[in-house]
């Protein structure tokens, strides 16, 4: 079963957004795999809240700019 894993932070996809990346996702798996898997592939969206990531030493929040707006 192919399995996606993609972390974005909290807030910054709108619904459509995720679901746009599900979408799009699966067709890669089915592209390189074929059909049969598209049953089978599991894409997970998981949101990581303000502060629980950093880069470059210093722990990333978001701006209000970038946040989606469902």
């Amino acid at each position: 079963m192919p399995f996606a894993n993609i972390k974005v932070p909290q807030a910054a996809l709108s619904s459509a957004q995720k679901e746009e990346i599900v979408h799009r996702v699966t067709e890669l798996f089915v592209d390189y795999f074929s059909e049969a898997v598209r049953p089978h592939t599991m894409v997970l969206i998981e949101e990581v809240l303000d502060g629980g990531y950093g880069r470059a030493d210093e722990v990333y929040v978001i701006p209000e700019a970038y946040r989606a707006r469902d």
